[in-house]
């Protein structure tokens, strides 16, 4: 009673929340399960756990055996949230079932019945057991016979007190229903003592039987059935509960006993066991339908029906906050069925279904709530500003929250509404406007009324002009490569924002990503798009769709892309022959553009990379966008090539084919004849022929070689050779009767296994010829510095018989080198004289002479011999002084005084140039002084060297000289406008005012 108070004052509270959640019933999310507890076990506390949400939070309670536990009265019993904690246990005092309740404000909810029992086992009886006989070859079976329990329990046999487990295999078999041990086929070592062990794991306890002695007899033929002659049969079902075992049990040997007993021995001879799966007799409830939680007004009817099914058939009970429902003058209950008419406040509160069967109860928990208040929109107000366009419908929603439902009428302004041809009062309330003008702006309001109230409110009703697509896009025919605008324009209501959205052929473009050839242009109400740099892939069609919060609008248009055709397929040779294949393909895409012309192209390993076949060397020589085959001639013999097509059309050339397969041409004699046919020269009787050697592209097949034919001038008879190397481009032929430098006419040809191939043209090629028989006279020798000299001698007049002449050898040497050559020089022609360098300084050198020609080198003249020069001064000239006075240079230095070794000083050398990469220009003179003019506008550079017979010394340092100009700022010295630069010797006159050097 004083939950309902509660609820009754709560009421409107609750109903506020309803729709937001805040408010909700106890739901377990943990309830108690059974336990077994070890009944020796010295553990001091048993635990129960339950636990629920709910808003607000439950509070717990417990009933055991049906009957509410006093938490005050019994220490043992303790309550910490929702968990309950048992200490000390007994027996006696705690067994039985416990139910855990959890209640708030909206009511009660039951857990389920948990079991709480204590598990043990007793000691076996002491009593010796029997002894079992059994003939060797039958089948035994030995009994355990466990002690009373409570708990499950599993079994295993040892056997002669081995500690090791009997173990299970094709004879043995323990069954963990019995405990009972059977053995197939027994043998002699099968003879001796048997124990049964007994594990209880819930009780923490194994318990050991007394031994049973097993004996071989020989006078029966019969099986034994030890113990008290019990066959057993066990069904275990294959449901996930665990149900009672079926047994067939039998005391006398009947015929059912016998059939039984002969089933068994079959059993035991096949090695098998016999095992019979079970069927499910019994099952616990399990929900078909539950019930739900349910919202319903004051004075509405309530229905609910839970469904279970179960073995035997549950029956069902009804709660209402945990407390039993039973039926009244508003509550009817007819089995699964719960009915309660015209709901008042006070039916609110948390339900449960309970399906029961002799094995189990489950429960299917649900909230009833009931809602009773006068209309109120502050959750779910009329829409503040409703938008319609011209034309258009709208719908004005009227759903206030009333408990029972609110009657709604409407007014526009101050005129109630009626329903028309136009206007549509509907069922839940909203109001329907159908073509609307701009007359019916303005502001609508929704009166509510129930029995236990009236409210109103009101919104505004806004229409606007329509959009319309006044420049759609249209179809367009382009070529690949080309840039586009499709155009989309609108005319919208100024105050509507209008988005322009792109698509092409059904998927939204991207802008962003595809800003290579997308892009918007135009204001607020243009929405054209440009294609640029348009492809092949931007076929297709494309949708403007206009957004607006109002509507959506849009218009089509296809875009045709011709670009040229696609690479032909599938190119394939048909036939190859040694001149001609025959090729066939299949036309690729014609991207929209019509295939006009195939060409062929070919590709050799000696090819640069592909080749179009020239017009004339296909048949047909015109290959048309239908021609899908074409025999290609003029191929070369014995080479590899592979084939491609392209295809052609009025846009343009497309992408190649894939090649054919790579195939070479077949063999056939070869028709290309060498070129530069030359030769000469050789040792004597000797005759060298030379030619250009043929491409491997055009030997035409195997076996390659050339074929060389020869004979003397003025001769009719040819000699013919065969050169079977294939890069062979030189033959010598020797005979000991070739005259040296004999005329000869050649022809040089080419074969291969499939025959031969045509001649060159003819070439004269002269025989090979003797070395000189003559050596040079008249051979002289000068020394012209420290590191040259000149080797003179006299032409040799020659002819056929002293060896043709075509050029001279000059060889030289030292005494140093005991005669052995150190250089050695040639001059092709009449040329007599040889200058020679890079020699050692005052050394004397020998030098001699001899003729040569293509056979080689003739004799060698006298030697003669000459002193080189001494070695140049190594001083440079010192001392330099300058004077520069009315754009005049005096120079002054020291006479260089040279060592015993080098050459006497015999003059001086004055280089100078305007800068390092100008030309340079040389005064020389005998003097130490010289005088130059200077130019007007430039600094020059500077040295000078000594001149000896030796050849030049060394440089002084560069000295610059600085422009007129700049010295004539300082007022130094007066320059001539006119000065140029020109040198002039001083030889009689001397420049004695010396200043400083200036580096």
């Amino acid at each position: 009673m004083r939950l309902l108070w509660k609820l009754i004052i709560l009421l409107p509270l609750i109903n506020s929340c309803a729709g937001e959640g805040r408010w909700s019933r106890p739901t377990f999310t943990q309830e108690p399960q059974d336990v077994i507890f070890p009944l020796d076990l010295s553990r001091s506390e048993i635990i129960l756990n339950c636990a629920a949400h709910g808003s607000p939070s439950p509070h717990y309670r417990w009933k055991q055996n049906g009957t509410d536990i006093d938490f005050t009265r019994n220490y043992r019993y303790k309550l910490n949230g929702g968990r309950l904690a048992i200490s000390s246990p007994h027996t006696d005092q705690d067994i039985g079932t416990y139910q855990c309740l959890a209640t708030n404000l909206l009511g009660t909810i039951l857990s389920r019945r948990a079991k709480l029992q204590f598990a043990y086992i007793e000691d076996f009886e002491t009593k010796t057991r029997s002894t079992v006989s059994v003939r060797e070859g039958q089948g035994v079976v030995l009994l355990c016979g466990p002690p009373p329990h409570f708990g499950d329990l599993s079994y295993a046999w040892t056997f002669n007190d081995n500690p090791l487990y009997v173990q299970e295999g094709n004879r043995r078999f323990v069954s963990q229903e019995t405990g009972n041990l059977y053995i197939a086929k027994v043998e002699p070592s099968d003879v001796g003592n048997y124990t049964c062990f007994v594990t209880n794991k819930e009780a923490q306890r194994s318990v050991q039987g007394p031994p049973t002695p097993l004996v071989q007899r020989t006078d029966v033929q019969s099986l034994i059935l030890v113990g008290e002659g019990w066959m057993e049969a066990h069904c275990q079902g294959k449901s996930s509960t665990a149900n009672p075992k079926l047994s067939l049990k039998s005391r006398t040997f009947n015929k059912r006993m016998k059939a039984s007993m002969s089933a068994l021995q079959a059993t035991f001879e096949e090695e098998t066991l016999l095992r019979v799966n079970s069927f499910s007799m019994t099952a616990p409830p399990e929900w078909e339908q539950k019930i739900q939680n349910t919202y319903l007004s004051i004075y509405d009817n309530l229905y609910w029906e839970c469904k279970a099914s179960g073995k035997p058939k549950p029956w069902y009970t009804w709660l209402k906050n945990g407390e039993r429902l039973n039926s009244e003058e508003r509550i009817q209950i007819e089995n699964g069925t719960l009915t309660i008419m015209m709901l008042n406040v006070s039916d609110s509160g948390v339900y449960q279904c309970a399906a029961e069967n002799k094995y189990q109860i489950i429960y299917a928990n649900a909230e009833l709530r009931v809602l009773a208040s006068a209309p109120d929109f502050s959750k779910s107000p009329i829409k503040k500003n409703s938008i319609v366009q011209v034309s258009g419908d709208i719908v004005i929603e009227c759903k206030p929250n009333a408990f029972p439902r609110a009657a709604i009428s409407w007014k526009r302004g101050t005129e109630s509404l009626r329903q028309s041809k136009r206007v549509f009062l509907l069922e839940d309330g909203s109001l329907k406007i159908h073509n609307v003008t701009r007359s019916d702006a303005g502001p609508y309001t929704c009166i509510a009324t129930n029995q236990l109230g009236i409210a109103k409110n009101t919104g505004s009703l806004i229409v606007k002009e329509r959009t319309i697509i006044t420049v759609p896009p249209s179809k367009m025919d382009v070529t690949v490569g080309e840039s586009i605008v499709l155009p989309c324009q609108v005319s919208h209501d100024p105050t509507i924002e209008v988005v322009f959205v792109w698509s092409f052929n059904g998927d939204i473009i991207d802008l962003q990503k595809r800003a290579a050839h997308f892009e918007r242009i135009g204001g607020e109400s243009v929405g054209d798009l440009m294609i640029r740099n348009i492809q092949l892939s931007h076929s297709g069609k494309y949708l403007c769709t206009v957004q607006t919060t109002l509507e959506h609008l849009s218009a089509a248009a296809d875009i045709i892309v011709r670009g040229p055709p696609g690479p032909p397929e599938d190119v394939r040779v048909e036939h190859i022959s040694s001149t001609t294949s025959q090729i066939s393909w299949r036309p690729g895409p014609d991207n929209n553009s019509p295939i006009q012309i195939f060409t062929v192209q070919t590709r050799t390993p000696f090819s640069v990379g592909w080749q179009a076949v020239a017009t004339g060397d296909t048949v047909p020589e015109i290959l048309s966008g239908q021609t899908y085959n074409a025999t290609v001639v003029g191929l070369s013999s014995w080479v590899e090539y592979e084939f491609r097509v392209l295809a052609g059309n009025s846009i343009g050339i497309g992408e190649p084919s894939k090649p054919s397969e790579l195939l070479r041409t077949k063999a056939s004699a070869p028709v290309v004849a060498p070129v530069n046919i030359n030769g000469g020269g050789g040792g004597p009787y000797e005759l060298v022929v030379t030619w250009e050697s043929i491409p491997e592209e055009l030997q035409n097949g195997e076996g390659f070689g050339y074929i060389v034919m020869f004979r003397p001038v003025g001769s009719t008879t040819w000699t013919k050779e065969r050169v079977a190397l294939v890069d062979s481009s030189r033959f010598v032929y020797r005979n000991d009767s070739i005259a040296p430098l004999s005329p000869f006419e050649v022809k040089v040809g080419v074969y291969n296994n499939e025959g031969e191939g045509p001649l060159s043209t003819m070439s004269i090629v002269y025989s090979g010829e003797d070395e000189p028989q003559l050596a040079p006279r008249g051979t002289s020798v000068q020394s012209f510095s420290a590191s040259e000299m000149e080797v003179s001698w006299n032409a040799i007049a020659w002819n056929r018989n002293t060896g043709r002449v075509l050029g001279y050898e000059v060889l030289y040497w030292t005494d140093d080198s005991k005669g052995s050559t150190i250089g050695k020089i040639r001059v092709s022609g009449n040329v007599t004289t040889k200058n020679i360098t890079g020699l050692k300084a005052n050394t004397i050198y020998f030098a001699s002479v001899r003729a040569y020609n293509t056979a080689g080198t003739g004799p060698t003249s006298l030697p003669v011999n000459v002193t080189t020069k001494k070695s140049p001064p190594s001083q440079p000239p010192a001392n330099i002084a300058w004077k520069l006075s009315n754009s005049k240079l005096c120079l002054n230095w020291e006479h260089v005084k040279t060592m015993e070794n080098e050459s006497e000083v015999l003059g001086y050398k004055i280089l100078y140039r305007q800068n390092r990469q100008s030309k340079t220009h040389i005064l020389e003179t005998n003097n130490t002084s010289a005088e130059l003019l200077v130019p007007f506008e430039e600094d020059y550079l500077i040295e000078i060297r000594t001149v000896s017979d030796g050849g030049d010394g060394s440089s002084s340092e560069e000295i610059r000289i600085p422009k007129m100009s700049s010295l004539s700022s300082r007022g130094n010295h007066v320059i001539e406008p006119n000065a140029h630069f020109l040198p002039v010797v001083v030889v009689t006159f001397y420049c004695f005012a010396i200043e400083p050097l200036i580096r």
